[in-house]
């Protein structure tokens, strides 16, 4: 296990150091998280490509990475690595994800009512710019401020269950 010397910007420090090593696999980072839950703490590397992931790909990060954050020791406290997907329902986060999700259907819920008084919304994302989301909706065209929603997700696990 590696050692922190990180803080806040922990998951910063090692997106910097793998981004390079996944990139060069072919594969797309999607997001790195630094995450305590109970005593633990998690690193969680993120990938993703255009076809589905396997669990041989994860491990084959898991073995790429593993050497280049020891070398780099930015962390100082133990920790789980853990790599793989981000899964069904991914969060938007970056302007990269809203980027690759466009034409896709996306759901957001907002902090607070808008002025039609939603806090659940949902439709095809037409774009991000700056700060401003856009979605056609049945309704038209909604735009809204990213930091107005607590989560920004992606639409792809509707149809799973019937």
């Amino acid at each position: 296990m590696a050692k922190a010397k990180g803080g806040p910007s922990t998951a910063q420090v090692v997106e910097t150091l793998v981004r390079p090593v996944v990139e060069g696999m072919g594969l797309r980072l999607w997001d790195v998280r630094f995450e305590k839950e109970g005593p633990d703490w998690f690193l969680r590397i993120l990938i993703d490509r255009d076809i589905p992931l396997d669990t041989d790909t994860c491990e084959a990060v898991s073995r790429a990475i593993d050497p280049v954050i020891d070398a780099a020791d930015p962390i100082e406290q133990s920790y789980y690595m853990e790599v793989g997907s981000p899964g069904l329902g991914r969060r938007l986060t970056r302007d990269e994800h809203f980027t690759l999700c466009r034409g896709q259907k996306v759901a957001a819920r907002l902090i607070r009512p808008d002025e039609q008084g939603r806090r659940e919304l949902a439709g095809l994302l037409t774009g991000k710019e700056g700060s401003l989301v856009t979605l056609e909706t049945p309704e038209g065209p909604v735009s809204f401020d990213a930091a107005a929603a607590s989560f920004i997700k992606l639409c792809d696990d509707e149809d799973l269950f019937g």
